[in-house]
């Protein structure tokens, strides 16, 4: 005899398992059924997000933009109501824009965490989710590759500006 699954009988990091799972799929509706409607989410780097439609927006755009997109869930660890999941994503940036920028044709491969709650319902509710915005920037070309001689020239320039600065505040009282 089967016995039924429901999300209110699971702890967070199975359905926070089961979220990812099927954002791996790029199914978007399978994903939107562990949400609440009032679902929040703060991407740290990109906004707050505020309901389903705003959330799914964003997945939208990333798989459009990416159309190799690939998600690796590498560890969730949670209890009862909270989850925190491991992951990384990765794709090329030969679709249409993303965030505003125009497709680079450059491979871009993030690691992030994000911390997942879940209602009484046991529908995610409030998602935190943490990465390295450079790391992306530099994916997309925006940035220098790390400890290049560009990243380095770029980086005392600014320490020259910064000094300047300072030397002009000191001058004025400041």
């Amino acid at each position: 005899m089967a016995t039924a699954d429901t999300t209110a009988t699971r702890t967070a990091a199975d359905v926070a398992r089961s979220y990812f799972e099927a954002l791996a799929a790029k199914d978007l509706d399978r994903a939107e059924a562990l949400r609440s409607p009032e679902v929040v989410a703060d991407i740290v780097p990109v906004g707050i997000l505020r309901g389903p439609d705003e959330y799914r927006a964003l997945f939208e755009e990333m798989f459009a933009a990416f159309p190799d997109y690939e998600l690796v869930i590498e560890d969730v660890v949670g209890g009862e109501s909270t989850a925190a999941v491991r992951w990384r994503w990765s794709g090329t940036h030969s679709g249409s824009p993303f965030q505003g920028i125009e497709a680079t044709r450059r491979r871009v491969e993030v690691r992030t965490v994000d911390w997942i709650e879940l209602d009484t319902e046991g529908r995610i509710v409030r998602v935190i989710a943490y990465f390295d915005a450079m790391e992306v920037a530099r994916g997309l070309g925006m940035m220098p590759p790390r400890d290049s001689p560009a990243e380095r020239a770029m980086r005392s320039a600014f320490n020259g500006v910064t000094k300047v600065r300072s030397a002009i505040a000191e001058r004025r009282g400041g």
